[in-house]
């Protein structure tokens, strides 16, 4: 694949980078499809780079010489005299081929294949000269071996390029597009003609090799002619013929197969010598130096900006902006945009106090449980005879997860109206995705579906209490100070544990336990709400708690409070993360997969590759003209 395309091009070079581009093309093609983008194949670049480029550089070269013209000029005739026998029959009634003769050299279908040449027509074994002359909604191509076709050439009769017919016109330009040489077959009539002008006006801005032929001339009284008919055809063409000949009006001569062709020079003004075989011209045609300048001319159709492969990029660019823009709109922090409400402090104080127990002394920990238990014991009276007075107690987290629930469920009602108004504005690409996910009863079901998968999520998960430790164990890395004051009045209490009275037992608190209680308190008064909505909007817990971590002074209860503020944080930070998830999952499914994909698209290799090899090939255009559609 790394093949590079110097400014000196040979045909072996060309042949190389083409085929280059021509498989970059297809693996993007491929890449594309889910894109929606139309196929590359139904662009006319694509269709003449894989019929002119690919299968004439496939092989050693050769020529593909064609007479095209108006009706009624000659052309089938002038085409049996090149070939040296009757192949195309000769109709007085206009537009008399309808399909193209092709006339190859002896053993050339043997080394190569002709249905790559001609992609589009389908080939037909030539068996009668009167082949051609019949109707068939078909596009077909008679073709034989022609015994005195020179080696190298193949030799063409086309349909006509002004018939009323329709079909003939689109095979006539097919057959434009795969030749190298036209042989233009021009009359007093004809040279004039709009459509046959606008034919050969084409082929120049293709860079095509053009013969000119004025068939059916009086070689006296049309001597001061023919060379203004040249002039007006050149002119409003802008062809610059590379031969120019004149054949005379004579029925019997062409009856005998004998026409004459006299050679008048490019300007159509040298004097009449003798008869010259345009046939031994043909041959003698310098074959690389034609096939590279037919091939530049298409390329440049390939390579054309506005009409060729670099088109094709740039409207695969387009869509991927579209899919980019769409991404932003369903993003996952947009998705997750909850009014979070705030883990009750009982909950991470048990888990605090589970991390606090496990690193205690064993003797230290078994009295500190058997206080405990001992405690709950001792307050049972008291706690049911305060239920008994004010009501049963509420259950702090059966409250969170209510509030929670009602929280996520909010969010995912704006989510959801808001969506269906993307469907009604958003872009392209978006809105008929939109449109099928948010069919039917698919609000009902999706809200159903989250409030179950919330009822099956654990208040503090695995995950989570991984996160704690790490945090706190950091904390206490950061603190030694405060750790080593807390543990030895830890084990002191502990060693002292009979002689505290009941009340302290009664307070179910044991001294670390208290004090991050009552920071994480005065933290939350002063906006920890506030702070874990922030979190779970944006993803940066870090921006509220290490804020606060920065500003508060230090101290046993004022290091707790950071503490507890940074673990409150997370959690709502995890939360929303699982939100943001689910709703991906469950909501969009594959949607956010396939909008990332769309708008990465441009920094995938294989749209790289086909950048590189078009560049590769550019240097090549550097001496010809503007291309038109070959």
């Amino acid at each position: 694949m790394g093949v590079s395309c110097p400014m000196a091009l040979d045909l072996e070079t060309w042949s190389a980078c083409v085929r280059r581009l021509d498989a970059a093309i297809a693996a993007l093609a491929a890449d594309t499809r889910p894109m929606g983008l139309p196929p590359p194949d139904e662009h006319q670049w694509h269709q003449l780079l894989c019929k002119k480029l690919l299968p004439q550089l496939a092989t050693p070269p050769f020529l593909v010489v064609a007479l095209v013209g108006g009706t009624n000029i000659g052309k089938s005739l002038l085409f049996n005299h090149l070939a040296g026998e009757v192949a195309s029959a000769v109709s007085p009634l206009a537009a008399g081929t309808k399909h193209p003769v092709c006339l190859v050299p002896p053993g050339f279908d043997d080394s190569h294949s002709l249905a790559r040449v001609f992609t589009g027509f389908r080939l037909v074994p030539w068996r009668a000269a009167e082949d051609p002359l019949h109707d068939s909604p078909e596009d077909l191509l008679y073709w034989r071996t022609g015994p005195n076709v020179p080696p190298r050439l193949l030799l063409l009769d086309a349909p006509d390029v002004d018939s009323d017919a329709r079909v003939n016109w689109g095979r006539a330009r097919a057959i434009r597009q795969v030749a190298d040489v036209l042989i233009a077959v021009l009359t007093q009539q004809k040279y004039n003609d709009a459509a046959v002008k606008q034919f050969f006006r084409e082929a120049v801005e293709a860079d095509k090799p053009i013969i000119v032929v004025f068939n059916q001339v009086d070689l006296e009284a049309d001597r001061p002619y023919w060379p203004q008919w040249l002039d007006t055809f050149c002119r409003q063409t802008g062809a610059m013929p590379e031969l120019v000949y004149v054949v005379p009006l004579d029925r019997d001569a062409a009856a005998r197969m004998v026409l004459p062709f006299y050679e008048v020079g490019r300007d159509g003004r040298r004097a009449l010598a003798g008869p010259a075989s345009l046939r031994e011209e043909l041959a003698r045609l310098h074959f690389d130096a034609i096939k590279i300048r037919t091939f530049r001319g298409a390329l440049a159709r390939v390579l054309n900006p506005q009409r060729g492969a670099p088109a094709w990029l740039a409207e695969i660019r387009a869509r991927s902006a579209d899919f980019a823009a769409a991404q932003r709109i369903l993003g996952a922090s947009e998705m997750a945009r909850v009014n979070w409400p705030t883990l009750p402090p009982s909950v991470l104080i048990a888990e605090i106090a589970a991390w606090w127990d496990a690193s205690r002394q064993p003797w230290s920990r078994g009295i500190h449980r058997f206080y405990r238990a001992l405690g709950r014991g001792v307050t049972w009276p008291v706690r049911k005879a305060w239920e008994w007075a004010t009501g049963p107690a509420g259950d702090p987290l059966a409250d969170f997860q209510h509030r929670e629930r009602q929280a996520i469920l909010g969010a995912v009602q704006n989510l959801l109206g808001d969506l269906e108004r993307l469907a009604q504005v958003g872009n392209e690409t978006l809105r008929p995705r939109l449109s099928k996910l948010l069919g039917g009863m698919a609000r009902q079901q999706l809200l159903q579906r989250v409030e179950a998968a919330h009822q099956s999520l654990p208040a503090v998960d695995e995950h989570y209490r991984a996160f704690l430790r790490a945090e706190l164990d950091a904390w206490q890395r950061d603190n030694p100070g405060v750790v080593r004051f807390l543990r030895s009045l830890d084990n002191a209490t502990a060693v002292a544990r009979p002689a505290i009275s009941v009340l302290l037992v009664l307070s179910g608190w044991h001294l670390a336990g208290d004090l991050v209680g009552q920071a994480a308190a005065h933290a939350a008064g002063a906006g920890m709400s506030q702070l874990a909505q922030e979190a779970a909007i944006t993803g940066g817990f870090t921006v509220g708690g290490e804020i606060l971590v920065s500003t508060t002074g230090g101290g046993i209860r004022q290091a707790a409070a950071r503490l507890f503020l940074r673990l409150q944080s997370r959690y709502a930070q995890q939360r929303a993360d699982w939100l943001a998830k689910w709703l991906e999952e469950e909501l969009l499914g594959g949607l956010l997969d396939e909008l990332r994909y769309g708008a990465e698209l441009p920094e995938r290799q294989s749209f790289r590759n086909v950048e590189a090899a078009l560049a590769a090939l550019a240097p090549a255009l550097s001496t010809s003209r503007e291309a038109g559609d070959g």
